[in-house]
């Protein structure tokens, strides 16, 4: 399916030749029920990383899935993959890198080497007919993934913006440009491991990295770029990503299953991510057959069952407003899990919190806090509670509980 050895950095002027490209079972419908068995509400197809390849027939060159033998040069995997998120009810979104292309010799942060300005207008050209054929011939995308942002056109780059606003204004941009209304953010790491506090609103976002920061990996020594900033002038939320295999594997090679993750590790970088406010991104790969690894089915399905299990039943639920919101049990409960989530559409409000737990009568601290934003997970020692207590000891405005609900997990 491709060559393992293949380093297209370092590798000026060769491509692995499309003829090796012929996964015969590949199933895009297999791949999305197992997304669908993990628990995915989203997903991202990767639909040219940065060797240049791209997995639909693109007009904008010949270095694609039309040049292959595999389904003698007429398939389409985007086409296929949108389709199966539609069937599964699972919501599209595509990662397409205007940053790198080993095809046209392009590396971070999008720019021709050598440069050269002839060059460069025929990368820009080809980028802006690929991004046009994503944008329009597979209708809305839930999310579109700019890996290392966008190279703006003022310094040079194509002018993604300007057609990203016209042909997908609605759009999640993951690292786009500040002028999307949907904007998230990369969190500093692939470990799926999010700061705590982490904040939905910035000041620093992916297309000003090059401008602002001066070079891409300062990125991640910044505080504030994965932590957010609580008084920052942009919503845009974190996205924590991060592969299924380790270390830091996002790609498939044979003999390596026992790089999976276990379940229990997975489950850790659920806590660690989603229940610090933000989503959860995994990495799945596809083998040379064209489907998910037998043991990566395995893997996502076990990781789904576990999340399932230990969050689908709470001992109480509540909501309400205000500076307090209390959780009152109908009799003594154990409870070890306590799920706090503000009413995010009208913004993140809480600044400092107190959750406290009603125990033989007295009022024992569970824990303190700063954000809380979209979902925050705090896991306690078991004890017997007649009653769960938030107090919000700060607030940009009136405290909107979502939900406030305890579990007990065993």
């Amino acid at each position: 399916m491709f060559e393992p050895s293949y380093e297209w950095r370092s590798q000026w002027g060769y491509h692995p030749d499309p003829s090796i490209f012929n996964p015969e079972k590949l199933d895009t419908d297999q791949w999305l029920r197992t997304a669908k068995a993990a628990g995915a509400a989203y997903a991202v197809l990767v639909a040219k990383h940065c060797s240049g390849f791209s997995l639909w027939p693109t007009e904008a060159h010949d270095y694609s899935v039309k040049s292959t033998p595999w389904r003698d040069g007429q398939g389409d995997i985007v086409g296929d993959f949108i389709s199966s998120c539609h069937r599964y009810g699972i919501r599209p979104g595509l990662y397409y890198s205007t940053s790198a292309n080993g095809y046209f010799q392009v590396d971070n942060p999008g720019v021709v080497k050598p440069y050269d300005v002839k060059a460069q207008e025929r990368y820009n050209e080809a980028v802006m007919q690929q991004i046009t054929e994503l944008w329009t011939n597979y209708g809305e995308l839930f999310e579109i993934w700019f890996d290392g942002g966008t190279l703006p056109p003022e310094q040079g780059g194509p002018d993604v913006r300007s057609r990203l606003l016209e042909l997908q204004p609605q759009a999640v941009c993951f690292q786009g440009p500040k002028e999307m209304s949907s904007l998230i953010r990369w969190i500093g790491n692939e470990d799926g491991v999010a700061p705590n506090p982490c904040w939905s609103t910035t000041d620093i976002i992916s297309n000003t990295i090059h401008t602002e920061l001066g070079a891409e990996e300062e990125v991640g020594e910044c505080p504030q770029y994965g932590a957010g900033n609580p008084n920052g002038s942009v919503w845009a939320p974190g996205e924590a990503d991060m592969p299924n295999r380790k270390p830091n594997q996002w790609f498939w090679m044979e003999g390596e299953d026992q790089l999976l993750y276990p379940v229990e590790e997975l489950v850790e970088c659920y806590y660690n991510s989603v229940g610090s406010n933000t989503n959860l991104l995994i990495g799945m790969v596809i083998d040379n057959r064209g489907l998910v690894p037998d043991a990566d089915v395995e893997q996502f399905t076990a990781f789904g069952q576990e999340i399932t299990r230990r969050f689908d039943t709470s001992q109480e639920v509540t909501s309400g407003e205000g500076e307090v919101v209390e959780l009152i049990f109908p009799s003594p409960t154990e409870i070890n899990h306590i799920v706090m989530m503000e009413q995010i559409a009208e913004g993140e409000r809480i600044r400092s919190y107190r959750l406290e737990a009603l125990v033989n009568g007295q009022w024992k601290l569970i824990v303190q806090g700063q954000s809380v934003g979209h979902k925050r997970i705090v896991r306690m020692e078991t004890v017997e509670a007649t009653s769960v207590r938030l107090t919000v000891d700060e607030a940009v405005a009136m405290p909107l509980i979502r939900k406030l609900a305890a579990f007990h997990v065993l």
